[in-house]
């Protein structure tokens, strides 16, 4: 159990960077918008928004190097892209370069949502892949508060601060990268490549107690009977392709990602002093952090469907709250309390529900695809919704928007009650066979 924990743990530390390659560029947003005295159109599409659209590129196409050269060199390469993003981004002179190296970061935010949990599920054990693979979005949330902690302490060291903000991404980028080097290579991935000696070797690597020819006598079965259905979008996967779809696109209609960029404005609007909402924008981020963990720590035990019952309440409660809050303005500490129920919320369930879900849902030959997927839906919504936000707040006001996503909170929990299925402490050749039928 001790190597696979250290193997998870250096796949799950793409999150970190995912996390904190995508909020490191607060720190730099003015400062770069001045210098380069760029129009708020171009500023907010191509020098912010650039390393968004290498996400959706990146979630759309992950699957292919993820099959193609295997998870393992995946995540090397993944590495690499950080890396060289940080360096070019720090170095770059004008805004077309800073955009181009922040686009290559992207590539590798979107292809470590289908590499990292893919490799994580198919290494761990059926009752602790839950767990394992939630490491991912925990280092997603450490990332993102280690993030604003460095922008917080590089921010008065001079006119080239923005260098250093965009640039000390590459130290934890090197050291993720040299220990991608070191874990092996999926099991189930090889045997995909017909690499059967080798498949055993990881597979005795990772429990050498376990009835290894039974594993790869079942492993095989699965991909036997799948041999003909090369594609997600056939008959016979539609109850995975159905699944993977509405965990991503609840996901983001919950208004996680709209919330997560407008926090500070979400409670300036309603009523907070600038001050003080960004403080709160701190507490937010120390309660994603505190309730993810719970989630991890829940996911193998409960099972995933009960942690997605509890956040679904949890969303129509304080989703609620925060629209009669904006509709009745209600002032001092309810909007605070309600937004951090709201968080709380997520983290304990979708938070770290759907990168586990998607992981396990698709049979073997299928999971770079089927998480690539999931990860597009996830990523163009996570495009789209935020972007919306200004001028919906601006037309139908805040107290509609959080109405609206309270609303599509009750249609998950319909989602969560009849159609998903609990996966907790089932193999991934159970639940290949089980959800793939015409």
């Amino acid at each position: 159990m001790k190597k696979i924990l250290v193997w998870s743990v250096t796949a799950a530390l793409a999150g970190f960077l995912f996390g904190f390659d995508t909020v490191v560029i607060s720190g730099a947003d003015k400062t770069l918008q001045s210098i380069w005295n760029s129009s708020d159109m171009f500023h907010g599409i191509v020098v912010v928004g650039m390393a968004l659209w290498g996400t959706v590129i990146g979630a759309i196409f992950g699957s292919i190097p993820t099959n193609k050269i295997g998870r393992k060199k995946t995540l090397i390469v993944i590495g690499i892209l950080y890396t060289i993003s940080a360096l070019g981004s720090a170095l770059a002179n004008d805004p077309l370069t800073f955009a181009l190296f922040r686009f290559l970061g992207g590539l590798g935010v979107g292809a470590s949502t289908v590499a990292a949990p893919t490799y994580i599920s198919e290494i761990a054990p059926p009752e602790d892949r839950g767990k394992l693979v939630g490491l991912y979005q925990f280092n997603i949330v450490f990332g993102i508060l280690i993030a604003f902690v460095s922008n917080l302490l590089l921010s008065d060291i001079g006119e080239d601060a923005w260098r250093w903000m965009m640039g000390v991404e590459a130290i934890p980028a090197i050291i993720y990268t040299l220990f991608a080097l070191s874990i092996p290579q999926s099991p189930r991935w090889l045997i995909s490549q017909l690499r059967v000696a080798e498949a055993k070797q990881v597979l005795n690597q990772i429990d050498p107690s376990q009835d290894i020819e039974r594993l790869m006598f079942d492993i095989n079965t699965v991909q036997d009977q799948n041999i003909s259905g090369k594609s997600i979008f056939i008959k016979k996967y539609r109850l995975p392709f159905l699944l993977a779809f509405f965990i991503a696109f609840f996901n983001q209609l919950s208004g996680i990602n709209a919330f997560l960029y407008f926090a500070p404005r979400i409670l300036t609007e309603a009523g907070l002093g600038e001050e003080s909402a960004l403080i709160n924008s701190i507490g937010i981020g120390v309660t994603n952090m505190i309730f993810t963990l719970m989630g991890i720590y829940l996911i193998d035990r409960l099972g995933r469907k009960q942690l997605m019952y509890i956040g679904s309440v949890g969303y129509i409660i304080s989703l609620s709250l925060v629209s009669m809050a904006f509709f009745f303005k209600w002032g001092g500490i309810a909007m605070p309390l309600f937004l951090f129920l709201f968080i709380a919320s997520h983290a304990i369930s979708q938070g770290t529900v759907i990168w586990v879900f998607i992981s396990e849902i698709f049979p073997n030959h299928l999971r770079g695809f089927g998480q690539a997927f999931g990860s597009s839906v996830h990523w163009i919504l996570a495009a789209i919704i935020p972007s919306l936000i200004p001028v919906l707040f601006s037309t139908v006001g805040p107290g509609v928007v959080f109405a609206f996503f309270a609303f599509m909170m009750v249609l998950q929990l319909l989602f969560v009650f009849y159609i998903m299925p609990e996966t907790k402490g089932r193999s991934l050749e159970e639940l290949g066979i089980s959800l793939s039928k015409v």
